[in-house]
């Protein structure tokens, strides 16, 4: 466990897709109504398979995929569901959304290529980053970077669970 940019870092080893859809859900069953999430990771890195998980933990039914051409999909659960993909966004595209209406809405925000609009996102969030293991093996190493309450707060739960390094 390092320290970044003034925050904690917290690490997962996922072995599979089961291990990944396992941490999701626990920051699924942890997100509160304001909570925004960050996943940034090259292509094919999980980013979506996780979405889906954190997505079933909030009580989601419905078929989530990743909304890259429809930028915001928004689903029901306990909570309402902000599904955002701004990979095809520019910063002055994004800004022009209005995207704090979600961020500071009812419901919880998940951002894939959330880097892309970095200068946007609320200065309290989880940033999740997923990269392929080392060594070439099919798993994943996920980081975790929480910026404020409760976010920290999360981390150090899952830690003290045995989930997080």
């Amino acid at each position: 466990m390092g320290e970044k940019a003034g925050n904690r870092e917290y690490t997962y080893a996922s072995g599979s897709e089961a291990d990944t859809d396992k941490l999701a859900a626990a920051l699924g069953g942890l997100a509160s109504s304001g909570a925004v999430l960050t996943l940034d990771g090259e292509l094919g890195a999980g980013k979506t398979r996780f979405s889906q998980a954190f997505a079933r933990a909030l009580g989601v039914t419905g078929v989530v995929n990743s909304p890259t051409f429809t930028i915001i999909k928004e689903y029901a659960g306990r909570l309402p569901l902000y599904h955002m993909d701004v990979y095809r966004l520019s910063a002055e595209e994004a800004d022009e959304l209005g995207l704090d209406d979600y961020f500071y809405g009812d419901g919880v925000t998940l951002v894939e290529w959330a880097s892309l609009i970095a200068e946007l996102l609320p200065s309290e969030r989880l940033e999740i980053l997923i990269a392929h293991a080392p060594g070439g093996s099919s798993g994943r190493l996920i980081t975790l970077l929480p910026h404020g309450e409760p976010y920290d707060g999360w981390c150090r739960q899952l830690r003290s669970e045995g989930l997080l390094k």
